[in-house]
Formats: structure tokens, sequence, C-alpha cells
């Protein structure tokens, strides 16, 4: 069952959204050469903290992971495409990271996903990264009262595919709210005019994730968490909090 969120709870979810972003812009501003994972996780949580947040991600343990995850963000370095947990790691110049974070407030709850280069790009890195958030953006255009969801999933799938960059459907975006993980999953590709009929109210979570080059596959590592692709290549996600309105889609998560 798809859950409808009256005005006063979306906006309840927006100020969640809202710190999620603060969290991430954080961190984005505090990642350079030399700097660990596990320091960027601690900014994070300074944040949430200071704002009355609770994270979505630290002590979760959903069917697939062994032990619960340990941090209030994922940072997934290069070929850790997603889930990966903080670490002593030290960042690299030119490392490409991709950095999640949720949050909620009041029990209402916000996610959101941004990538970016520490240090000196690799042009066909910020090409990745590009492509991911022209594909975020196309899903958030689709996601419009009467359309349903594998109009979104179509819209971010042929970004992908123009791209030439591989995509995995395993892994997508969700339905959000009470939760993080609530119904539909919204895979990476899909038919237009199939699936739910979206109607203001929804409320999804939006994110792509794309890896360099086609047909890219993934392995977990020892720690239960980190997605890798094996053949090494790296790996860019992108993600908002969106939600459905008569006005169109209002994203919950916009970074200042």
């Amino acid at each position: 069952m798809v859950d409808l969120k009256t005005p006063a709870e979306v906006e309840a979810m927006h100020a969640a959204g809202q710190i999620v972003a603060a969290a991430l812009t954080a961190v984005k501003a505090a990642a350079a050469v030399g700097v660990s994972l596990r320091e960027l996780d601690e900014i994070a949580r300074d944040v949430l903290r200071a704002a009355g947040a609770v994270s979505l991600f630290d002590g979760y343990q959903p069917g697939f992971a062994s032990t619960p995850f340990k941090g209030v963000i994922c940072t997934s370095v290069n070929d850790a495409v997603l889930h990966g947990l903080p670490s002593d790691l030290r960042l690299q110049d030119g490392d490409l990271l991709n950095v999640d974070c949720g949050a909620s407030v009041d029990g209402w709850c916000a996610d959101s996903a941004t990538s970016f280069v520490v240090g000196t790009p690799r042009p066909e890195d910020l090409a990745l990264i590009a492509t991911t958030e022209r594909a975020l953006a196309a899903g958030i255009a689709t996601a419009v009262p009467g359309a349903r969801l594998g109009d979104v999933g179509a819209a971010i799938g042929a970004v992908g595919t123009e791209a030439g960059v591989g995509t995995n459907l395993d892994f997508g975006g969700h339905g959000i709210g009470r939760r993080m993980h609530e119904e539909p999953h919204i895979p990476n590709g899909g038919r237009p005019g199939r699936g739910l009929k979206l109607r203001a109210g929804h409320v999804l979570a939006i994110e792509p994730w794309f890896w360099h080059g086609p047909g890219s596959t993934y392995l977990i590592d020892d720690d239960a968490w980190t997605l890798r692709s094996t053949d090494g290549t790296r790996g860019a996600h992108a993600e908002h909090t969106v939600a459905i309105t008569a006005e169109g889609p209002k994203i919950l998560t916009l970074r200042q």
C-alpha cells in the first residue's frame, strides 16, 4: 500500500529534508585530501545532532545485511558504488566520493545523496556525475500527478542509455514517509505508462546510480554493506526526496 501524505506531513518531511541537505553540504565542504571517511561521518552526525534529527542509517539492518549499519552517512569511494561504511580510509587526490544521508524529525523522514570528486578530477568522472544528475532531474520532472511510476524509471534509464553508462535495477528509489523505505520500489529503468499512477501526496526518494561503461556487476564487501563493482569501474549516485503536488514535483532535500 502506498500512503498519501497531507500538505502538513509533506512540510514535516521538508523540515527533515533541509537538515539532510545541510549535512551533505557540510560533508562536501569538509571533504579534502587526507580527510578520513569517519571524520566526514562525525561532521554529518554533528549537523543532525544540533538540529535534533535522528539518523535513518545508524543501526539500520534490513534483511540482506548481517550486521547493522554503523554511521549516519554512506561514504562510497571510487569502485565502491553504494552503501559504503564510514571508515578510517583517508581520501586521496582524484577520489570519486558518493555520500548518502537520511534523517527523521518528529518521525518524518528524508533521504538524499550526492557525488563529487575530491581534488583533481578525471574528466570521465565529471561526465558520469553530470549524467547521474541529469537522470535525477529527468526522473523528478516526470513525477507529476497522472504520470505512471514506469514513466519515472524510463526517464532515468533513457539518460543512462544515451550516455552509455552501466545501470543496475536491483537497487533504486523508493517511497518514503514515516519509514525510510516504503512502497513503491522505483527502478532506474522501465517502460513508460506502466505501474502506479502518481497522485498529489505521494512522496518518493528518486535515486539513479550509474557506473562507467555498460554491463558492470557488483559484489558486497566483507563488511556486509559496501557494494563494489566487480571490474573496478567507478560509480556515481544522486538522490532527492520529492513530493508529488498539484503544482508539480517539490524537492524536499534541495541543497542551498
